[in-house]
This record gives C-alpha cells, sequence and structure tokens, in this order.
C-alpha cells in the first residue's frame, strides 16, 4: 500500500484472512510522518497478534516502545540501512510471522539506555525541547505545528515521546502536559 489510510484499510479488510505478516515503513503518504506505523499499530489493536514487521529509517524510541508494549511478541523493528542481505530480511519477516521479536541490535541498545536520561529535560532531542518549550508557553498543538512548521501529527508524536522521556504515564489524576512544563520549568 501506498498510504496509511490504504495500508490500515487492507489489514483490517472485513472477510479477508489476516496477512500472514505485515512488512510496513514507518512514513507513509500523506505526510510522511507515522503512518505507517500507526496504520500497524492500529491494525494490531484490532487484530491482536498481526505480525508486524516495521522498518524506519532512524532509531526511534518511541515506536519501539510502542510495538512492544502489548508485549504479545510477532513484532519487528529494523532500520532500513542496516538490513544489507536478503537472506537478513526474509529471515526477519519468518521469524515475525511465526511470533517472534526481531529488533535492530542498535534500536535494543537505544531501548536500554533510555532510562539514563529519564525523568530530566537533558534526554530530549532539540526538537522536543522546542515543543516543550512552546508547550510551557502556553502554545496549542496547532499552535506550535504553526510555529515550528511541522504537522500537527509530528507534534502529537514529539510531546508522545517528551511524557515517554519524562516517565509521566497517563493519569485520570494528572495533566501530563502541565507535568512536563514543570519538569522544563525545573531544569
Amino acid at each position: 500500500m501506498d498510504n496509511g489510510p490504504a495500508l490500515l484499510r487492507a489489514l483490517l479488510a472485513e472477510g479477508a484472512a489476516a496477512p500472514d505478516v505485515a512488512v510496513v515503513d514507518v512514513r507513509l503518504p500523506p505526510t510522511f510522518t507515522d503512518e505507517g506505523l500507526q496504520a500497524a499499530l492500529r491494525a494490531r489493536r484490532e487484530r491482536p497478534g498481526l505480525p508486524v514487521l516495521v522498518l524506519s529509517q532512524y532509531v526511534e524510541q518511541l515506536y519501539a516502545h510502542e510495538l512492544l508494549a502489548g508485549g504479545e511478541g510477532a513484532v519487528g523493528y529494523l532500520l532500513k540501512d542496516r538490513v544489507t542481505h536478503t537472506e537478513q530480511f526474509t529471515d526477519a519477516v519468518r521469524q515475525v510471522a511465526a511470533g517472534g521479536t526481531v529488533m535492530d541490535p542498535q534500536v535494543v541498545a537505544k531501548l536500554l539506555n533510555r532510562g539514563e536520561a529519564r525523568g530530566t529535560v537533558a534526554g530530549l532531542t532539540p526538537r522536543e525541547r522546542d515543543v516543550l518549550e512552546l508547550m510551557a508557553e502556553g502554545r496549542s498543538n496547532a499552535a506550535i505545528s504553526e510555529t515550528l512548521h511541522i504537522s500537527g501529527s509530528a507534534v502529537a508524536k514529539h510531546t508522545a515521546s517528551i511524557f515517554d522521556k519524562l516517565g509521566i504515564a497517563p493519569s485520570p489524576d494528572d495533566n501530563r502536559r502541565v507535568l512536563a512544563v514543570l519538569a522544563y520549568l525545573r531544569s
């Protein structure tokens, strides 16, 4: 499929058997942010255990975390530029299709190191800091999007990553945005 909505429709087509494995690029049209990943995650919510192998240009801890969050297996996260042999790729596809988990070693290293700066603004990327600074100014996601010239879904992705890196879990009693701003102001 050449775009996120088409991929989602194909993965959830009524009456159709679930695919043996869905190989998905994180960035798909129309915005080239994370449509592929979002379609795959939604399909897995609606078809639990759907085998998904994600291909990405970069190590994104949030993406890997979202894929692994269910703990069900049948997932993979590979970096495009590190898949150098056809056999390596087909082995990963087979392993995910069989219910296994395949992670690029660089992704694993990032996940293991992510706790080092957890809870501090120091662990944020420059773009995440820009988003958090604008949040601290009281800006909405739409205003942040306009100011930074990025899509609304990119702002949402950065915001979710900020919450994750600061260790701010969803809670009915707390406003995560306010807690993130407080962490920013303390830094």
